[in-house]
């Protein structure tokens, strides 16, 4: 029998996680956060908001049904790296192309199997989200203070700005599903592929353009709405990303944003944002519309989130008109969606077209259609109206 390949887990607190080798061999660097979804781990994996992460499964099982070619989220394996406690050996699914770690290897996603992912989860649940380490191969005999030195050596992710190295390269179109109604120019942060195929399947051409995109260069694509997406990074470190969208919000252009989308909003009305303990990262977290008091159950990946008001409307700081808290996580009071009463845009901060997970909120890809459609018929009071209407279908 094979001797497993030591590896091991070390946090900037001096705790050390020992498990075997997994994926590639090396060392790697990032945030350890973990990640409480029991299936879904191809798109976990392949999300752009992971990057600078190191995720730890808290499903003890990962792998079981293999990697397929349908259900990436982006051309690549994002996160810095992967821990889980017991990754299957075998694939058996009738579209498994090959199996987890074979993508793992394929990707150079230096990964540690058979540690206590619970050990170390109620840990960053007590300590909050730090930085880490994984070491294995050669990386795995350094001593321990060595080990240690160069994981507090990484940047912390407050501060970090990751758009440019998720983001696309150059502009690339997908046309609409069936009849068309407009379009919409994605500011890519780190962008999914399901959330460009519910857009699209709305009727609207999708314009997906780089982070680095001016204002000029975004309306000459001449869009009927915009929307930013999920990413990584702090939104405190976003400027530039802020200063477009007050642009965007100037010009009364239609507006949705989803995740890291919500919290550029946030800053682009004024209210400030901060860090989480340890973030939301998960498919089942109880979000409650204030407006309708109506519960749905969604799809969570962010370590910030925006500080504003809740329960009452109040006038945005940076002079947009008023705003109000829509939507709230039921868990901690997070602040999971806004709205301007002023103007045709609203964002929430989770992830409404849930791949993997539940489907709650797929209704505001329809809101996000109505408004367009309002914005476009009946002007700019009709398409508030829409977005500032109360959640249906969840409950």
């Amino acid at each position: 029998m094979t001797t497993p390949e030591p590896a091991v887990l070390v946090l900037e607190d001096g705790r050390r996680f020992p498990g075997r080798a997994w994926g590639a061999r090396g060392r790697t660097f990032g945030e350890a956060v973990f990640a409480t979804g029991m299936t879904g781990y191809q798109e976990t994996l392949t999300d752009p908001s992971y990057a600078g992460q190191i995720v730890i499964q808290t499903a003890p099982h990962i792998g079981n049904t293999g990697m397929n070619d349908e259900d990436p989220e982006s051309r690549r394996i994002w996160v810095a790296g992967y821990a889980a406690h017991a990754p299957s050996r075998l694939a058996s699914n009738q579209r498994s192309k090959r199996t987890l770690e074979d993508d793992l290897v394929h990707d150079g996603i230096v990964g540690i199997a058979g540690l206590d992912t619970r050990a170390a989860t109620r840990h960053l649940r007590d300590k909050g989200a730090m930085r880490s380490g994984i070491f294995s191969g050669e990386d795995a005999a350094l001593a321990p203070e060595e080990q240690l030195a160069l994981v507090q050596a990484q940047p912390p992710m407050s501060g970090l700005n990751l758009s440019a190295e998720v983001s696309t390269d150059a502009v690339y179109t997908v046309p609409a599903v069936g009849e068309r109604i407009g379009s919409v120019a994605i500011v890519d942060l780190g962008i999914k592929a399901a959330t460009i195929a519910a857009l699209a399947e709305r009727g609207l051409d999708v314009h997906v353009v780089p982070e680095s995109v001016t204002v000029d260069e975004l309306y000459a694509l001449q869009p009927s709405a915009v929307f930013y997406s999920n990413g990584p990074g702090d939104p405190e470190a976003s400027d530039r990303h802020v200063a477009l969208l007050k642009e965007v919000l100037t010009r009364r252009t239609p507006f949705f944003g989803i995740c890291f989308g919500n919290q550029l909003l946030g800053r682009a009305l004024g209210f400030g944002t901060y860090k989480l303990p340890f973030g939301h990262r998960g498919i089942n977290q109880p979000v409650m519309d204030l407006r309708s008091r109506r519960v749905g159950i969604t799809a969570h990946n962010h370590g910030f989130a925006v500080d504003a008001p809740i329960g009452r409307v109040v006038d945005t700081p940076a002079g947009f008109g008023r705003a109000e808290v829509t939507h709230v996580a039921l868990n901690d009071d997070v602040v999971e969606g806004l709205a301007c009463l002023d103007l045709p845009a609203f964002s929430v901060q989770y992830h409404p077209e849930a791949a993997a997970g539940p489907h709650d909120a797929a209704e505001l890809f329809d809101r996000f259609r109505d408004l367009v459609l309002a914005a476009r018929d009946q002007g700019e009071a009709a398409a508030i109206a829409v977005e500032t209407a109360p959640t249906e279908g969840a409950s």
